[in-house]
């Protein structure tokens, strides 16, 4: 998670904020939303996914994996300024349009071609086995590999953030990085994620929930009051604190 997505860790933002509470504002959202879980439910990473799918035999062109790490990696290079200009469909609309360039399936000049043709554009065609694959997809998921949970820390443990070296993408939000917590939570299994994000997460492992104190994080800033703030995180990113 870069600059634009912890909030907490930022300052003069505006005051109030606006929290649009609808989920789809205008109508073309909701394509864009359509877009991007037929891309999951086509996505070359279902083949070795739980529950399988047979995505070998689905007669797609889309050849690439596609998941919600990749998504939030193309909303994560956005120029921060950008990020919040935008509405949050735009962003998403954004990441797939430079995912489709980069991956050679569209240039930039038919894009431009086809905007200037939107008014007259051609509905898709349906093709029965990848509307059943993408339906397959929505109504299983592609759940990443479950184990029982193998936790180095437990309930009660007081842990230190890490502060792993960022790439392209992060589960971490960089206000935590270096604050100490007390694991509150271990969920069940251990989970795996579906991209190496170069800083830790990747193959299975536990996911804990650790309460932090708003001034630990925020120092005398920090709003006055019984709070806590409670974060999910993979074990890569908690480090045992040293005995003194």
């Amino acid at each position: 998670m870069k600059l634009q997505h912890y909030l907490g860790g930022l300052e003069g933002l505006p005051s109030p904020l606006a929290l649009e509470k609808r989920v789809f504002v205008e109508e073309w959202e909701k394509r864009i939303f359509g877009i991007h879980v037929a891309m999951m439910g086509l996505s070359n990473h279902l083949g070795s996914a739980a529950p399988g799918y047979p995505i070998d035999s689905v007669p797609t062109t889309f050849a690439d994996e596609w998941t919600w790490a990749d998504l939030r990696t193309g909303a994560e290079g956005m120029n921060p300024f950008d990020y919040f200009k935008f509405r949050y469909y735009e962003k998403w609309l954004g990441g797939i349009t430079a995912f489709f360039v980069d991956k050679g399936y569209v240039t930039e000049e038919e894009l431009a071609a086809r905007m200037a043709e939107a008014s007259s554009a051609t509905p898709a065609t349906d093709i029965p086995e990848i509307d059943e694959q993408v339906i397959a997809y929505l109504r299983s998921g592609d759940t990443p590999r479950r184990d029982t949970a193998h936790p180095t820390f437990a309930v009660g443990d007081t842990v230190r953030i890490a502060n792993p070296r960022t790439d392209a993408h992060s589960r971490l939000p960089g206000y935590l990085r270096g604050r100490i917590g007390t694991v509150e939570r271990i969920f069940e299994g251990d989970y795996a994620y579906f991209c190496e994000t170069g800083d830790g997460i990747g193959d299975p492992m536990p996911i804990y929930i650790v309460a932090f104190d708003p001034v630990e994080i925020w120092g005398a800033r920090a709003e006055s009051g019984p709070l806590s703030l409670y974060a999910e995180l993979f074990e890569a990113y908690l480090e045992p604190m040293e005995e003194s």
